[in-house]
């Protein structure tokens, strides 16, 4: 859509002609040394001023028009886009190891496709909130940053394979992960005197086995996350048959107790759901969106042009006086 910032600039358009029609042309100044009839003789003796061709007053009226169109500022406005103020920092933890190819939670679908469709619900109803994504097995990855832009974060979700960080573990190298963009976050705030920022996130870590990779032990992780006000929900997904014997439930609860979040066992897909619809109550998203227009501003392009067309028309003055 396009905007115009002061369009009661269209009003001047006329005033070149205005100013032609109704205002007289200026005299000439008077002579040092007066002379009779000096004036009357001149007039006579000098040759009439031819008029100015009409492709030359059209350039002229173009240039004038091109600046009345750059000064009316015209804009661009695209869709109104959401973001947030004082909404919560979240980042979901996902484990991509070999073991999240199991199907016992849906029938033909593995537990990261459950996984996927259920965590990308939760990210599209956390409006005015940033949300990240970390996946992990054998290491972690940052998939997407702390963004507003809920769509490309589900985005980046959905286009996960199970192994793609490598077939184990690495629980507490996880959370290493999120302190260090916690830190990141922090100084940036410092940076820019984010208003309101309190420097508090969320990390949401789901995971279907125990930690047998990485260089930090989860606990210890735990302990440096609570030390820096970041706090972990865990979720342990699977079915719930022996086949689950690699799942270090008190690992995982002791990670939320340790820094004040809340431990979640998802047997099946209508208890993943339900884990998060719990966390939507824990940790509420913003509760009033926010949005802003982005703009274009497009005046720069009659302004140009305006500028290009002044060139010819003073060559042309030039020309005429030398």
């Amino acid at each position: 859509m396009i905007h115009f910032e002061w369009p009661w600039m269209l009003l001047c358009a006329p005033l070149p002609w205005l100013v032609a029609r109704w205002v007289p042309p200026a005299r000439p100044h008077a002579a040092a040394l007066f002379m009779p009839f000096a004036a009357q003789v001149a007039e006579r003796m000098a040759p009439a001023a031819p008029r100015p061709a009409r492709w030359r007053v059209g350039l002229f009226a173009v240039i004038w028009l091109l600046l009345m169109a750059a000064a009316v500022r015209p804009q661009w406005l695209g869709e109104p886009q959401p973001v947030a103020s004082t909404g919560r920092r979240l980042l979901l933890a996902i484990d991509v190891s070999g073991s999240m190819a199991a199907r016992d939670m849906a029938g033909r679908a593995s537990r990261l496709e459950v996984v996927k469709e259920l965590a990308g619900e939760f990210i599209r109803r956390r409006h005015g909130d940033q949300v990240g994504l970390i996946l992990f097995g054998t290491r972690p990855y940052l998939q997407a940053p702390l963004s507003t832009d809920l769509a490309t974060v589900n985005q980046f979700l959905q286009e996960a394979t199970i192994g793609m960080a490598g077939p184990a573990t690495a629980l507490g190298d996880a959370i290493g992960l999120a302190l260090k963009r916690l830190r990141i976050e922090r100084e940036r705030d410092a940076a820019q005197s984010a208003a309101g920022a309190n420097g508090e996130m969320v990390l949401v870590l789901l995971t279907d086995g125990s930690s047998n990779a990485g260089e930090m032990p989860p606990v210890p992780a735990a302990r440096l996350a609570a030390a820096s006000k970041l706090r972990i929900y865990t979720i342990g997904v699977g079915g719930g048959g022996d086949e689950d014997s690699d799942l270090d439930e008190a690992t995982l609860k002791a990670v939320a107790a340790q820094t004040g979040g809340a431990y979640f066992r998802a047997t099946d897909a209508a208890a993943l759901q339900d884990a998060y619809a719990r966390m939507d109550r824990l940790e509420p998203a913003a509760a009033d969106d926010r949005w802003v227009q982005p703009s274009d501003e497009w005046f720069a392009w009659p302004l140009a042009l305006a500028l290009l067309l002044s060139l010819p028309a003073a060559a042309w003055r030039e020309t005429r006086w030398t």
